[in-house]
């Protein structure tokens, strides 16, 4: 079995409201986190973000997910819920979002996740970065097909831009998941984040802020300060929220 502990951040950053949302739940087993960052303008946004965090932990609390492929299925259903709660007209009408969802068995020491949209989920490993998730989004397309750099792609002008989202018609919404469960060793750490946090902090200061961080909430800590210092001359930049996993072997 392994000791888990998590932590949550989630500000407004320069905007004047925040549309990201994140929360989780676990039963005797399993953990479910999941992290989402709306869109659709009047508030919209905010309201389908937290739409979709309530409905997939609601899912899961229900049917508790054994693998990527049932929880894909989750963010279908979650997917339609955000298509039957717009309402035309309203701050509702046009609203979107992405989702991260991540399950650890952490009885069994398994891992599955699933995603759409350009929030991410990192895994390290021994402080080092062991997978990430790829964006569904134009500039993803563009360092797929050998037409940008990747160090080009954090600031590209149209690095927005998606190619998947939740409030999407179903039969051309794409979400990706990790396939088989894996194996979680006790040490990994796993970190969800919205593209407000991931734009302004690149992976190598992702490792090197772990590895200062005594604890999940501190890492988070050093994380909005190397966001507030690389936005200090920006007046408007993005919602950024993160939730981290820290694990370890449970205590004789």
């Amino acid at each position: 079995m392994l000791a888990l502990e998590v932590a949550m951040l989630s500000e407004m950053g320069g905007r004047k409201a925040n549309e990201d949302a994140c929360g989780h739940w676990h039963s005797v087993d399993e953990l479910c986190c999941v992290l989402a960052d709306g869109a659709g303008g009047h508030g919209g946004g905010g309201i389908a973000a937290r739409l979709v965090v309530e409905r997939m932990l609601q899912g899961f609390a229900a049917h508790p997910t054994t693998g990527s492929r049932q929880l894909t299925d989750l963010v279908f259903d979650t997917n339609r819920a955000v298509i039957d709660a717009r309402v035309p007209d309203t701050e509702r009408a046009n609203m979107f979002s992405t989702v991260v969802g991540l399950v650890i068995d952490f009885v069994g020491h398994r891992v599955h996740w699933a995603h759409a949209g350009d929030s991410r989920l990192y895994w390290f490993r021994q402080g080092r970065l062991h997978t990430r998730t790829r964006d569904h989004s134009l500039v993803q397309s563009l360092v797929d097909a050998g037409l940008l750099p990747p160090d080009q792609a954090r600031h590209h002008p149209q690095r927005s831009e998606l190619r998947s989202a939740l409030g999407t018609a179903s039969d051309v919404l794409e979400v990706s998941d990790s396939g088989e469960p894996r194996v979680v060793e006790a040490g990994d750490v796993f970190l969800l984040c919205t593209d407000g946090l991931w734009e302004h902090v690149p992976d190598a200061v992702l490792e090197s802020t772990l590895a200062d961080s005594p604890s999940p909430s501190a890492w988070l800590a050093a994380l909005e300060r190397e966001i507030t210092a690389a936005t200090r001359q920006k007046t408007s930049h993005d919602n950024f929220t993160a939730l981290t996993v820290w694990t370890a072997p449970v205590p004789a």
